[in-house]
């Protein structure tokens, strides 16, 4: 005959998540305490993300105003506050759970987010995505490459081997670029109109007559010089679609301020 365990064995502790934490709980959850049910002696990690949270998105985690680390055991009774980055407070003397920012921002985003990417590079920003990458490459790259993973899949971000990543919460590309200038504080590393918006190179400038005979026709001589991507020896030059990026450009730096 088969045991059936008691719910009497079952613990429970009171959780509150803050500011854009509330992004990934249902609405019946958001900007209120509430009650995880658990056996055993579970680690707050396991029940943070549990509750819809990936661990990338928390820097604080206090259990009985005790700062405390993904590793910490819940047994029962506790009152768990989980806060994302903090850019206001020095939290210093407590334990922050997220790894220190990379040295210099570099990106790598999932299929799904191939505009976003352009976008990234069109402002100078080191953002690969290769469409065939399959979910362990993503997190592979990160790891290898020190990439902070940009996606709109929860569960990417859950994995215990990523360390850097953001989950992207609009769905238009023009407005998940804001978000992600704005969110990851990347103002100071802007260098627009830098980088090969298709494969990621970096641009060089050249006297038109270096590369006269690869531009249409219609525009030799039109320029003194442009634009070539060292990778894959693209030309860029100021075309009609220019004015429409400059203007995305302008938007993007007006609102990282």
């Amino acid at each position: 005959m088969r045991a059936v365990r008691s719910n009497a064995w079952r613990r429970s502790a009171t959780f509150r998540c803050y500011e854009e934490l509330n992004d990934f709980l249902p609405p019946a959850r958001r900007k209120q305490s509430f009650e995880l049910e658990f056996d055993g002696t579970p680690a707050v990690k396991d029940l943070v993300e549990a509750a819809g949270v990936p661990h990338t998105e928390v820097d604080l985690i206090l259990v009985d105003g005790e700062s405390v680390g993904f590793d910490h055991r819940l047994r029962g009774g506790e009152r768990v506050a989980v806060y994302p980055k903090f850019e206001r407070f020095d939290i210093s003397p407590v334990t922050r759970l997220r790894p220190r920012p990379l040295r210099e921002p570099r990106f790598v985003l999932d299929v799904h987010l191939a505009k976003l990417a352009r976008y990234l590079r069109l402002l100078g920003l080191d953002a690969v995505c290769n469409e065939r990458a399959a979910d362990a490459d993503i997190v592979a790259c990160s790891a290898a490459e020190e990439r902070i993973i940009l996606t709109r899949d929860r569960g990417l971000l859950k994995r215990s081997d990523v360390t850097h990543g953001y989950w992207v919460r609009n769905v238009d590309p023009r407005r998940q670029l804001l978000e992600v200038v704005t969110a990851l504080d990347l103002g100071e590393s802007l260098a627009p109109f830098t980088r090969c918006m298709v494969c990621n190179g970096l641009l060089e400038t050249v006297d038109e007559e270096r590369v006269r005979t690869t531009l249409p026709p219609a525009l030799r001589g039109r320029f003194e010089t442009i634009s070539r991507c060292r990778q894959c020896d693209r030309l860029y030059w100021p075309g009609s679609h220019h004015a429409r990026l400059v203007k995305l450009v302008d938007e993007v730096v007006a609102g990282a301020r």
